[in-house]
This record gives C-alpha cells, sequence and structure tokens, in this order.
C-alpha cells in the first residue's frame, strides 16, 4: 500500500483550502481529516467556503467552522448562493474562485467530487480543478439519497477520539438538518467503518477520498 503524507511542505505551515457548497458538506465529507491534519500540523492555517447558506444555516455553518478550526482559520466565508441552483449561477460562482485564487495559495484542497451527483456539488468541484491547476486537491464523499458513493483511491486513517469529535460536531452543529432522515451518528460511524476496513485502519475508522493525478 502506498502511503503518502497529508502534510507537505513540512518547513512552513500547511494551507489547507476546505470548499462546500452548503453548510455542512466540508464537516461530513472531510472533519475528520481536517481534526487529524490540525493534531498533526497546529501551525496548519485554514480558509473554509461555504458557498449557500442564509439564515439558520449560515448561523450553523460559522459555528461549526468555529468548532473545527479554532485559532487556526485563515477567514471563514458563508456566501448567499441559491440552494440547487448552481449551475444557473455559475459566472458568479467563477468570479469568487479568481478573487479565492488571488487572496489564498493553498497547499492542499479539500472539495467536492467530480462525479458527485447533486448538480451544486459538481459545479464548486469543476471550479476547482478550473482555478487551482496546480495543486493537489482531495476530493471528498457525500452520503445521500442518490446513492452515488464510488470507489475512493486515497484514505485518511482516523483515530476513534477524531471521528467522535466529528460525529459530536456535526450533530451539535447541525440541528435543522435533524429531520433528514440520512443524517444520523450512524450513518457518518458506518461509512467511516467500512473506509476503515478497506485500508486496514489502526482503529478501523477512516475518510476516504478521489484524486485525479498525484506527482510524486
Amino acid at each position: 500500500m502506498l502511503r503518502l503524507t497529508l502534510s507537505p511542505d513540512k518547513d512552513r505551515p500547511l494551507r489547507l483550502l476546505c470548499l462546500g457548497a452548503h453548510a455542512d458538506d466540508i464537516e461530513i465529507g472531510s472533519g475528520g481529516t481536517i481534526l487529524r491534519l490540525l493534531d498533526e500540523r497546529p501551525d496548519t492555517i485554514v480558509r473554509w467556503v461555504v458557498f449557500s447558506g442564509d439564515g439558520q444555516r449560515a448561523i450553523e455553518a460559522r459555528t461549526a467552522a468555529a468548532a473545527f478550526l479554532g485559532e487556526n482559520s485563515a477567514g471563514v466565508d458563508v456566501l448567499s448562493f441559491r440552494d440547487g441552483y448552481f449551475p444557473f449561477q455559475g459566472a458568479a460562482i467563477k468570479d469568487f474562485f479568481e478573487t479565492l485564487k488571488r487572496d489564498f495559495e493553498p497547499s492542499l484542497i479539500l472539495t467536492h467530487r467530480k462525479d458527485d451527483a447533486h448538480q451544486d456539488h459538481r459545479l464548486v468541484s469543476d471550479l476547482t480543478y478550473q482555478t487551482f491547476r496546480n495543486h493537489l486537491i482531495l476530493e471528498y464523499e457525500i452520503p445521500k439519497y442518490e446513492s452515488d458513493l464510488a470507489n475512493p483511491n486515497v484514505f485518511v486513517p482516523l483515530t476513534r477520539t477524531q471521528l467522535a469529535r466529528k460525529i459530536d460536531t456535526v450533530t451539535r452543529c447541525f440541528a435543522s438538518q435533524h429531520a433528514r432522515t440520512w443524517f444520523t451518528e450512524e450513518t457518518f460511524m458506518g461509512l467511516a467503518r467500512l473506509r476503515g476496513i478497506s485500508c486496514r485502519a489502526p482503529d478501523g475508522l477512516a475518510e476516504a477520498f478521489h484524486v485525479q493525478k498525484i506527482v510524486l
């Protein structure tokens, strides 16, 4: 099994860019990985962008980002693009990406999967690749009704403590999602257990990602 470090550029702070179409996407898809990175590299600088979040959802997004990042935040953006309509707002979203490219130079990017069934997720992923063409990009996965989970090729083992922190923060911060039948601790634990089996994680738990290209 090929093992690559999650912490490039050891001689300088890791600059992590987290992109999510909606409030809770980043946390569900990569919250454990973010916690592991911050545990291993406490000097990490994180820029956090949520493209759709109004009212209560915006409050939840900011609360969750603060809980995950603490003092590691280089800025949290919660924008108000219309949920479900991203393909029809693509020009304005791309303009934001261009501004982001000038403001923040990441060493690692976490974003949506290119083949995600949700149109908003796909657009964010496409624009990530269009904007950041010389960067390591990991595409996280989101469980949903469309049953679009695929076979990931990058695994990040997590400790039981890291996964417990992720699940507790997600379920506590996003109360507006509790009515959704898939939004449960069992969902998040079950997926982490399956991914942990796939990579023989020491604690049997992991998050998984898709990567299009790695240059060694």
